[in-house]
């Protein structure tokens, strides 16, 4: 299966949360990622999983990262607490390292299989309705690409 990403990489600044918005809403995942040696990060969490909620499609899935796992020493947000978080929220969970490409592949892995699995999900329960609330759909076989000029 041929699948495309769009990565949009806002750091979790305040200055992004309005255009990020215009994105949430053809998103079919998210992951979010705070940092376990910063409790301020993992405080926000909660502030963005809501964003997700709010202006994203009802079946978008959400993957709770905590980075710099690598950083044992320094950490502040114990691996339970960001669990805890993610089973609240109906979140998967992974504790990942940017720097050292630790899980990183992982995440993006699990993503995938999970909206492929809400997509089939989707297909199943609904057969007529072959696409999804944004009107795509994955196919094996993508169309094939027009060659001339509609000028």
């Amino acid at each position: 299966q041929r699948c495309s990403f769009l990565l949009q990489d806002t750091a979790g600044q305040e200055r992004y949360r309005t255009i990020t918005t215009a994105y949430y809403r053809g998103a079919m995942g998210f992951v979010l990622m705070y940092d376990v040696t910063s409790e301020d990060s993992f405080n926000a969490v909660q502030d963005w999983a809501t964003q997700i909620k709010t202006y994203s499609w009802d079946n978008a899935q959400v993957i709770l990262v905590g980075n710099k796992c690598d950083m044992e020493d320094e950490r502040t947000v114990p691996v339970e607490k960001g669990k805890h978080l993610a089973d609240q929220l109906g979140f998967d969970y992974f504790e990942a390292s940017a720097k050292e490409n630790i899980n990183v592949r992982q995440v993006f892995e699990r993503l995938v299989d999970i909206i492929c699995e809400k997509m089939s999900e989707s297909i199943e329960s609904d057969p007529a309705r072959g696409t999804s609330a944004r009107g795509m759909r994955l196919t094996d076989n993508p169309p094939p690409a027009q060659h001339n000029c509609s000028c």
